[in-house]
């Protein structure tokens, strides 16, 4: 166990970051899913006004450093082809 001020700060200020990242990476999830739902029901105009509150926090965790930015863009990409199919067809 931690025995400086220091040292028990920052085992303090883990666990709040710990905690916080947990709750982002948790709304992440939910959002994507959410949107995915919306696509595998084939409701375009859900999807479509999913799609900017999705990407706007995939960028947010992106940036946030919950998840990497080339898996940001992975996302963004395959949730904007797979609605573009969708209004396609």
């Amino acid at each position: 166990m931690a025995n400086t001020v220091s040292a028990l700060k920052r085992v303090r200020m883990t666990e709040r970051r710990t905690a916080v990242n947990r709750m982002r990476k948790s709304r992440l999830r939910h959002q994507i899913r959410t949107m995915r739902r919306a696509l595998e029901e084939k409701n375009t105009q859900s999807a479509s006004q999913l799609l900017p509150a999705t990407f706007s926090l995939v960028d947010r965790a992106a940036k946030w450093g919950i998840i990497k930015r080339n898996t940001a863009a992975r996302y963004k990409s395959r949730l904007t082809s797979r609605l573009r199919k969708l209004s396609a067809a």
